[in-house]
Formats: structure tokens, sequence, C-alpha cells
């Protein structure tokens, strides 16, 4: 299965239902501060996730160049946390809270500061519960410069 194309487990396709209003109901309950997607948090980054057609979330992110590492080049960590939040956010969009147990990250090109990139993030696998596996992107251009994968485990709230 390749990166780049959306796969929903189908052994439960009720699990994986995204749905805009799912997102927002869940993300305005636990992610308000949130520092890259949280609207409440006046230090944060304020991305905006939309479920897409294929169950998919993306959003638009303007690679500032305060948040660069070599010039010109959009910090590593800040692409790491894009890649993060925006997995988080497909699982909101299923109904699922729940936390990075393991990430991993794979870097293939430069982002470059002063303009907009898309992060882009869908749930591989729904079938392994409390585990999820969960796949991002980050394109600018049209290209993929950094892809990741990861494991999240729900959140125990007790």
């Amino acid at each position: 299965m390749s990166l780049h194309e959306p796969h929903f487990a189908t052994e439960n396709p009720g699990r994986v239902s995204a749905t805009q209003a799912c997102l927002d109901q869940v993300h305005e309950r636990e992610h308000a501060m949130c520092l890259v997607c949280g609207h409440q948090n006046p230090n944060g980054l304020k991305l905006k996730f939309k479920v897409q057609p294929d169950g998919s979330v993306a959003a638009a992110f303007d690679c500032l160049p305060l948040l660069q590492s070599y010039p010109n080049v959009l910090h590593g960590g800040v692409i790491s946390a894009l890649l993060d939040s925006a997995m988080a956010n497909a699982l909101f969009a299923i109904g699922i809270v729940a936390v990075t147990a393991t990430l991993e990250v794979r870097y293939l090109a430069p982002a470059t500061t002063g303009r907009f990139a898309m992060v882009r993030a869908w749930t591989e696998s729904a079938d392994a519960h409390p585990l999820y596996l969960q796949r991002a992107e980050l394109i600018q251009d049209g290209k993929v410069l950094a892809e990741a994968k990861a494991k999240f485990i729900v959140r125990d709230v007790s």
C-alpha cells in the first residue's frame, strides 16, 4: 500500500466514516488550545483541518520564515508537529480521541519558507482498537516533501 493512496479498513466501515461535524465537535472539546490546530491558542498556528471526499483530512499551512531552520527551509520539528497534528485530526473525524504512541517521519525534500504547503492525513487501519495506524504527508507545489506513519492509542480519560 502506497503512502499516497489512502486505504480504509473494510472490516467495520462505520468506524472510519469521517465527517466534518465529528471532527469539529471532537476538536472543540479536546484540542482548542493545541499549538498546531487550536483556534483558542493565541500563539498557535491555527490550522483548520477539513475532511476530504476520500475521508482524509487536509489543511493549508503558511510556511512562515520565522519557522525556519536553515535559510528558507521549514524546520523539521515543525514538519513533524504538522504531520502529528494532522493524524490526530484524522482520528477526530471518525470520533476517536487518541495520543501518539509511535511516530516515524521520513523527510524527502526540504519545504521552502515563504510559501504555502498542505498537510494531509488518513486512518490506515482502525481494526486494532485501541491502536490506530495513521499516515500523513506534507505537500508543497504538488510534491510530497515529508511523510509519516504513526500508531495512536486511545486516550485514557479516567
